[in-house]
């Protein structure tokens, strides 16, 4: 018997709420972050060990993954979770962002979107169905709808414009979705910074009516002031009853404010593209380790973490493998990042549900400063 997709609410705190998102594959506990496999690996991470973080849901993409190795190859050998060896859910992005970011000589029209490939070149068309078609390919759990999401800062009439051309691709990408049991499909809020385009947005999404709902075309340059000020009415347009997803945010006071504000899901390249590059994210603040105070630190990144990095090795023994250029560096700094991060959701979850979340976000707030500069 095919488990159907559902979402419960189990306790709210003021606009916060937590509770779970049921799949054939498994539970979501919300709120959620949701690490970034673009192409199908969360970078520098065994699946095991994202796994081992508490992430129950990864983010893929339909333009990096139609690109290389191709979704009908990924289908002919067993779908997504097969071919990246993560059984539980998976939600595909629509490739309607990097199309507008990464594609070159792109092309916009009411079919679609013609560009080339910015790997080789190669030319190809992503219209609402051949999204549709790819996401199925890919054996995704949680499906986005196409759509076009101009960079902020743009005219009035330019969001309009946009946001019109979103909502008629959201029709066509619900007509292609179909019937498909166990699957769901959100749809997708634009509207930029105006609130009568959000409203009129999600209005046409209630229309056409989704398994859930996503926020868009924010963290795409208006600063945090203005997606908060957004997030201050757009999640109450949305259904009550069904899961709001805040797409591309982000840093860890982006997420806090995000989640009071009555978002239940979230993603970001953040915690892991900051590995990378030698910054860590703890309690007490964020940490660059290239730093040459780290050199001589025998602490941890952070006393009361559990991940591996803060376990079992020193700041100064990071600060030397990331200057040495080695890839255990990345590797380390990258679980570390996102343990915190669902860390940070687990603690804002039992804080919903305890009734007592505006306290523990004072203490958040609070914890914060440079931590760099902690004294031994």
């Amino acid at each position: 018997m095919t488990v159907n997709f559902s979402f419960q609410v189990a306790a709210t705190d003021g606009r916060a709420r937590t509770g779970a998102i049921t799949t054939p594959r498994g539970e979501i506990r919300t709120p959620a972050f949701m690490p970034v496999g673009t192409a199908a690996t969360v970078k520098a991470m065994m699946p095991e060990s994202v796994a081992a973080t508490g992430a129950d849901v990864l983010l893929g993409n339909t333009y990096h993954l139609m690109l290389r190795p191709t979704a009908e190859r990924i289908a002919a050998l067993g779908g997504l979770h097969e071919f990246m060896n993560w059984q539980k859910p998976i939600l595909t992005d629509s490739g309607g962002f990097q199309v507008m970011s990464l594609a070159e000589l792109r092309k916009l029209t009411e079919e679609g979107v013609a560009f080339r490939s910015h790997i080789d070149g190669s030319k190809h068309m992503l219209t609402p169905e051949r999204s549709m078609e790819i996401q199925a390919l890919l054996g995704s759990d949680i499906v986005m709808c196409f759509d076009e999401c101009p960079a902020l800062p743009a005219t009035d009439k330019a969001v309009e414009q946009s946001m019109e051309l979103s909502m008629r691709w959201a029709r066509r990408s619900k007509d292609a979705f179909g019937d498909r049991p166990g699957h769901a499909l959100f749809g997708i809020q634009q509207g930029g910074v105006t609130r009568e385009l959000r409203a009129a947005s999600a209005d046409k999404l209630k229309e056409i009516g989704f398994h859930g709902y996503a926020i868009g075309g924010l963290a795409v340059g208006e600063g945090q002031e203005a997606m908060f000020g957004v997030l201050d009415y757009a999640p109450d347009m949305l259904p009550v009853d069904k899961p709001r997803y805040l797409m591309g945010v982000g840093k860890p006071d982006d997420i806090v404010g995000a989640v009071a504000r009555g978002v239940d899901m979230m993603d970001c390249v953040l915690p892991s593209r900051s590995g990378r590059t030698g910054q860590a994210w703890t309690r007490r603040g964020q940490v660059n380790i290239k730093n040459a105070r780290h050199a001589d630190d025998p602490r941890p990144l952070d006393a009361d973490c559990t991940c591996p990095a803060c376990r079992n090795y020193s700041r100064a023994y990071l600060h030397h493998v990331f200057r040495a250029q080695e890839m255990i560096s990345g590797m380390l700094l990258t679980w570390h990042n996102l343990h915190y991060y669902q860390e940070l959701m687990a603690d804002m979850r039992r804080a919903i549900a305890g009734g007592g979340f505006d306290a523990w976000q004072a203490v958040f707030h609070a914890q914060r400063q440079d931590g760099d500069i902690e004294p031994l």
